[in-house]
């Protein structure tokens, strides 16, 4: 995706949390482009300093995600998506480089021990990050030589988070905080916190399913209108499914929100 700007608020947090070298890569070529109409990324460029001062300083994703996995040790890379699957489905159709004399699927297997994706509504349903690149998302989850665990919309639905941050007074000059503080009161559904999608990919992908979920094994269907349907017969793909009460797995999340960096 190509979202105006927010390279450079990605930037301010790579910053923030003292970790500005971090490479920030952008889809050169055809993506989707959206704007940021609540205007937060553009909001915190202002407030916080970034290295990253435009898109065109960014660079090309796919050659940030051939160079980082030809420098991994064998098997050991987890990759998590919370977006579209516009990066991943041109690594998967990549040529060798200078980074690699693998092509992008050969080098995903030798490289990557996981894929945990925000994507798709299960058993079945219409999601935004599959739906909106549905050529990407079937690329990808046709192609992708590993597992993947799958983070579907009826998970993070009814887990709210932001609220605990933006209330805490202790926290100032932050630009996560800033973030929910321009959000949250956008939107009526938002009054008790934001729907934490992403959020629960992201906390799989670091502390692993368990205990706060189960796995169903199957195999994701990506249809050509961009909606999913799964197939249990077959393996390779999990979805999560809850286990522990979704307040808790919230309460963790919002406390995993109010991390400061180090001084």
């Amino acid at each position: 995706m190509k979202d105006f700007g927010l390279q450079c608020g990605l930037s301010v947090f790579n910053t923030y949390f003292k970790r500005p070298d971090l490479p920030i890569g952008v889809v050169k070529g055809n993506a989707v482009a959206m704007s940021d109409e609540q205007h937060w990324s553009d909001s915190i460029v202002a407030r916080y300093p970034h290295n990253i001062h435009s898109n065109d300083e960014a660079e090309d994703a796919v050659k940030v995600y051939r160079k980082i996995l030809s420098q991994q040790p064998d098997n050991s890379v987890t990759i998590v998506t919370v977006g579209f699957l516009t990066n991943l489905a041109n690594l998967v159709t990549s040529k060798p480089d200078e980074y690699s004399q693998l092509d992008g699927m050969t080098l995903i297997h030798k490289k990557v021990k996981l894929l945990v994706s925000m994507a798709g509504k299960f058993p079945e349903g219409k999601e935004f990050n599959v739906m909106i690149d549905s050529l990407a998302s079937k690329t990808v989850f046709t192609n992708w030589p590993t597992e993947i665990i799958f983070s579907g919309f009826e998970i993070g639905e009814k887990i709210k988070t932001g609220l605990p941050l933006v209330q805490n007074n202790s926290i100032k000059n932050s630009p996560v905080k800033d973030v929910f503080s321009i959000c949250l009161p956008m939107s009526k559904e938002d009054n008790y916190g934001r729907m934490s999608w992403d959020e629960t990919a992201v906390l799989v992908a670091v502390k692993g399913f368990e205990p706060y979920y189960t796995l169903q094994t199957g195999k994701i269907i990506v249809h050509d209108d961009g909606s999913n349907g799964w197939d249990s017969n077959a393996k390779g793909h999990y979805y999560l499914v809850e286990k522990l009460p979704y307040e808790q797995v919230q309460n963790l999340i919002n406390e995993l929100m109010q991390h400061l960096p180090k001084e």
